[in-house]
């Protein structure tokens, strides 16, 4: 993954966002992720589980023969349909039409290669929203 990050070259205007980035802390950092989710229909979440996947992996030979990351799968919505909704649009951070019809379509994976921390903690919400999900 690093040999691929090291052949891209950015202009002038990339580098000045990368710089005015890299010095917000991480309150501000999080609202700008939040703000560009809501505004533009993106997800930040895989690309930072990606990165987070080498130093995990890096701490121990047992921790590198653990699978590092899931996918999170919606295996059916339950009895409270309108909570589940509500919690994997918070996940997936998509609009509320498109969060509804992948929640119908169940059984259907929400999320693609989450680290295994956030991909339990997504399992723990949906779980308390009444949902059954597998993580793969």
């Amino acid at each position: 993954m690093a040999e691929d990050t090291a052949t891209i070259t950015l202009s002038t205007s990339e580098k000045a966002v990368i710089d005015a980035l890299e010095k917000l802390n991480v309150v501000e950092l999080n609202n700008v992720v939040k703000y560009m989710e809501e505004t533009y229909g993106i997800s930040a979440a895989a690309p930072i589980a990606m990165a987070a996947a080498p130093a995990a992996g890096g701490t121990g030979g047992e921790a590198a023969a653990e699978k590092s990351t899931y996918d999170v799968e919606l295996t059916e919505a339950g009895g409270q349909k309108i909570a589940v909704i509500k919690v994997a649009k918070e996940i997936t951070g998509l609009g509320l039409g498109e969060v509804k019809a992948l929640v119908d379509a169940a059984p259907k994976v929400l999320k693609e290669g989450v680290a295994k921390a956030d991909a339990e903690e997504m399992k723990k919400k949906l779980e308390e929203a009444g949902a059954k999900v597998t993580l793969k």
